[in-house]
């Protein structure tokens, strides 16, 4: 006889396995983008990779999710602040991984997961204990040593994934006050209309490249002209659009069903495949105090997790 899984154990094994899976989604999206990074402007990347990340989501993702009419809502307001949430943690990364190593960058975003579970006390009245506060505050140590403050390598693009990463969170808040009555596509739908609608708004204002004459790497690519793609990259751009279709989907859909301090450690997972990336593709590998930041910041994390599951194991 095959064992059932209850409803609630059921809903959690959903909401990890698609915190797992976007986030390894994600990692191919910083990929694509940092790789194009240096020829393309920011908006327009973001705005080719939404304009087919919705196509995606449109042909693929939303016919099992209702279809169209699952894109109806009475929480358009809750849905606009979310996607502004959205389109700003990713600028903000995104100029970040234009100017530091892929892993760093990463590494530094991770705060997220942290700030999720101290932003979920005073919004959404989750409880946190004393052992958590204390993973919390390892991954603000693992911040500071990766930021390098005070130091002859400090740079100010490295508190762009920091700002990413508070975006982020505040986003993920949102996405759990509005589970119970919005589908994740519905979400998904306004993230990547978002998107587009703010990257024409910028193509409008830096598009002709009338500031394009910028020294710093992440400014660059904020403020460089739109320039056609080359036929070759077109498949890095399908790649970076499914990629956000399905890692926006999947994230969304964790965040809806499960409790955020549960599934906020699972993307840590991209931790490690921004290591790869960056060392196959960018041929970078983090230093001796990039390390020691990356371990306290996914040392913190997975040691939530570990407290987050003895606390569930008592109570059940």
């Amino acid at each position: 006889m095959t064992a059932q899984i209850s409803p609630p154990r059921r809903l959690a094994l959903i909401g990890i396995l698609s915190a797992v899976g976007g986030s390894l989604v994600f990692s191919v999206n910083d990929v694509t983008i940092k790789f194009l990074s240096g020829d393309y402007a920011l908006h327009e990347l973001v705005l080719i990779r939404s304009s087919i990340g919705l196509m995606v989501m449109l042909c693929f993702i939303l016919p099992f999710q209702g279809g169209l009419p699952a894109l109806r809502t009475k929480r358009l307001g809750a849905h606009l602040l979310r996607a502004l949430c959205v389109v700003a943690s990713n600028l903000f990364y995104f100029l970040g991984l234009a100017a530091m190593p892929l892993a760093d960058a990463v590494a530094v975003f991770f705060i997220a997961p942290l700030l999720i579970t101290a932003l979920s006390v005073p919004i959404l009245g989750e409880k946190v204990g004393p052992r958590r506060w204390f993973a919390v505050g390892l991954g603000l140590a693992g911040v500071i040593v990766m930021l390098r403050p005070g130091g002859s390598t400090f740079h100010w693009v490295a508190l762009l994934p920091v700002a990413s990463a508070l975006c982020y969170a505040c986003m993920h808040m949102l996405t759990r006050h509005m589970g119970m009555t919005e589908k994740a596509a519905t979400m998904a739908f306004y993230v990547q209309l978002s998107f587009i609608t703010v990257c024409l708004i910028m193509g409008l204002i830096v598009g002709d490249g009338h500031l394009a004459n910028q020294s710093d790497p992440s400014l660059a690519f904020l403020f460089r002209g739109w320039s056609w793609p080359h036929h070759g990259d077109w498949p890095i751009f399908l790649a970076s659009g499914t990629a956000s279709a399905l890692g926006g989907f999947f994230i969304a859909q964790a965040y809806r069903l499960c409790e955020a301090g549960l599934v906020a450690p699972f993307e840590y997972v991209s931790m490690p495949m921004a290591i790869f990336w960056g060392a196959t593709v960018f041929d970078t590998w983090p230093d001796t105090t990039a390390w020691i930041g990356i371990a306290l910041i996914c040392g913190g994390g997975l040691y939530m997790l570990w407290r987050e599951a003895v606390v569930r194991g008592e109570k059940h």
